[in-house]
């Protein structure tokens, strides 16, 4: 299985990825080791993920998420389908 991710940052701007391990992937990035970007706004929590069957879905998916904005991705973590539907 792979997973698509959103955490939260400290900074309060939100990552997301893609990973076959999500609770690996989270402590690499909460120890520093996950990127240039979650380096430098360690993240505070894992608050979102998807399971998919395989990793292009699931890096199909990062890519969707990720050019979304601020608002849409919050609307998608907090489950608000009328909200998603509409930004």
């Amino acid at each position: 299985m792979w997973y698509t991710y959103i955490l939260l940052c400290s900074d309060q701007s939100l990552y997301v990825g893609s990973t076959s391990n999500v609770l690996r992937r989270f402590e690499e990035h909460s120890t520093g080791h996950g990127g240039d970007y979650t380096r430098q706004r360690l993240p505070l929590k894992l608050i979102h993920s998807e399971k998919h069957v395989d990793k292009t879905i699931a890096e199909n998916r990062e890519a969707q998420i990720k050019r979304w904005t601020y608002r849409k991705k919050l609307a998608l973590v907090e489950g608000n389908l009328g909200l998603l539907k509409k930004l």
